[in-house]
């Protein structure tokens, strides 16, 4: 896993650092000139300017401008005022370059036709194999202007029309929470030691593009937060026993109900697809002939008020459950569904209408001692602790875990996943993931992936991330063409590539380490 820290947690990691600020400035400022060259695709002739400010972030940018020069690259470094100001101009410039139409010829005698005939501007002779000039001033704007220290504007608005290169995080995000105070965003940040919340939340995440960790010599191992790989999630995932049988894997699911029959169909098919050997799932108020699953789910009956004790009938034959989608919300479903529970002996994934019974009876936690997966997006959130997600996101779930004393998995762009001090993030799925649906595939994910026996906290943990993390690929997989890529990924077509994406997440962890 990749380490996560705030900007107070990497000052005292540098500051435990063996080697001086000047060693690692030398290191940090090396990677930042090679990720440039990389970015430029050489270095003979190219034009760079650095925004350099005072601290180490701008020292960064300068020892990366002295490692380019050598290099051949004619670098300008400039305060950070100074970069804004010829940014501007340059744009200002350059938009007017656009503008403005060149200067038609007139009829010549020897044009007798009266067709006008395209020159270039006087006074600009274009030769042949001569190059047009560029729509920008630089091949490459270096932004070492404030980067984690800034926690406010710095008064960036237009960005260059040179690609950005951000060391360490785009100057104007903030590396807490990723929020925008005006930044260039960048095509490419270069960070050191480890990641900062504020380039995996967004808007900082877009902000900062493609973002690169470059180990400059830092310890980060101590922090409590970590981005989970492909390598880390196929590594938790579990696989399927030698001897297995149908119910070694049981799931038991409660969902729908006559207005939301969909929504158990989904969850059932998330789970077969993900290692479930046996689902068995009820809708309160549906006949078991009409409850809406895949073939080979069983479907059992639940009257529509008193269901609690026949769901939880035989569950100890079950490896795990869930209920809450598409329940509904009357006050008798959410009565039944705090019941169910209180007294579910299983590990539990509580979603959508089940979070709104907890939210109405919290005390059904108290006594519960199986993992609990509590799985809110930001308004289910907000009436389970009473407020929306704070701006730090990763002390908000944080909290939360701890409140509740279950695994918090607060939904996003970048999925946090926490228990008590500890926080993995997913950042695995895109907007695609957005449609109607997909939390009823991640709770069957979860669930069928919790059946394979993890009771201990820090498994139960890393097997939640893992899954999220799993279901994320799903709108990445197979390199989706960029016009698919804006489009909504349907829950059912989710479901669907759950087998494939696993399939991908082993061969990725298998490249990784060289198997």
């Amino acid at each position: 896993m990749i380490p996560i820290v705030t900007s107070a947690e990497m000052a005292a990691i540098d500051a435990a650092a063996p080697e001086g600020t000047d060693v690692l400035v030398a290191r940090a400022g090396a990677a930042v000139a090679i990720a440039a060259r990389r970015m430029m695709g050489g270095t003979y002739g190219r034009r760079v300017l650095v925004a350099a400010g005072k601290g180490n972030n701008g020292a960064d940018g300068r020892v990366a401008a002295a490692a380019l020069e050598r290099w051949g690259v004619r670098c300008r470094v400039v305060t950070p005022p100074e970069a804004l100001e010829l940014v501007r101009r340059a744009n200002s410039e350059r938009l007017s370059r656009q503008a403005k139409p060149w200067p038609e010829r007139p009829v010549s005698a020897a044009n007798k036709s009266g067709k006008r005939e395209a020159t270039k501007p006087e006074g600009s002779p274009i030769r042949a194999g001569s190059k047009m000039p560029t729509s920008a001033a630089w091949d490459l704007v270096i932004d070492a202007a404030y980067g984690t220290g800034l926690r406010g504007s710095w008064g960036a608005d237009r960005a260059p029309a040179a690609p950005v290169l951000a060391v360490d995080i785009p100057s104007g995000i903030d590396a807490l929470t990723g929020e925008d105070h005006g930044c260039w965003p960048a095509a490419l940040t270069v960070t050191f030691g480890a990641l900062k919340p504020g380039l995996l939340l967004h808007p900082g995440a877009a902000a900062a593009g493609e973002v690169e960790l470059a180990p400059i010599g830092l310890d980060a191992s101590g922090t409590m937060s970590w981005l989970v790989t492909d390598a880390d999630a196929d590594a938790s995932l579990p696989t399927a026993e030698p001897a297995a049988h149908k119910w070694r894997r049981a799931v038991r699911v409660i969902a729908g109900s006559p207005q939301m029959r969909g929504a158990g169909h989904l969850v059932c098919a998330a789970a077969q697809q993900s290692g479930a050997g046996m689902v068995v799932v009820s809708s309160p108020g549906v006949r078991a002939a009409d409850v809406a699953r895949p073939a080979e789910a069983v479907a059992r009956d639940l009257r529509p008020t008193e269901w609690a004790g026949p769901a939880l009938a035989d569950i100890k034959r079950f490896d795990a459950a869930v209920i809450g989608p598409g329940i509904g919300t009357d006050p008798t479903a959410l009565a039944q569904t705090a019941r169910f529970i209180a007294d579910c002996p299983v590990p539990l994934v509580v979603d959508a209408d089940g979070l709104t019974a907890l939210a109405d009876h919290p005390e059904c936690l108290h006594e519960r001692t199986p993992p609990t997966i509590l799985t809110p997006h930001d308004g289910e959130f907000a009436k389970l602790t009473g407020s929306p997600p704070a701006a730090d996101r990763f002390e908000a779930v944080r909290r939360a875990a701890d409140e509740f004393n279950a695994v918090v998995l607060l939904k996003g762009p970048t999925t946090l996943v926490a228990a008590s001090a500890a926080v993995l993030a997913a950042a695995s799925g895109t907007a695609r993931l957005a449609t109607a649906g997909s939390g009823d595939v991640l709770s069957g994910v979860i669930a069928a992936v919790l059946s394979a026996g993890a009771t201990e906290p820090n498994a139960v943990l890393s097997q939640t991330a893992a899954a999220a993390h799993w279901h994320g690929r799903t709108a990445t997989f197979g390199g989706h063409d960029p016009a698919s890529a804006l489009t909504p990924l349907t829950a059912m077509h989710q479901v669907e590539l759950l087998g494939a994406v696993r399939a991908g997440l082993a061969a990725s962890a298998a490249e990784t380490s060289g198997t």
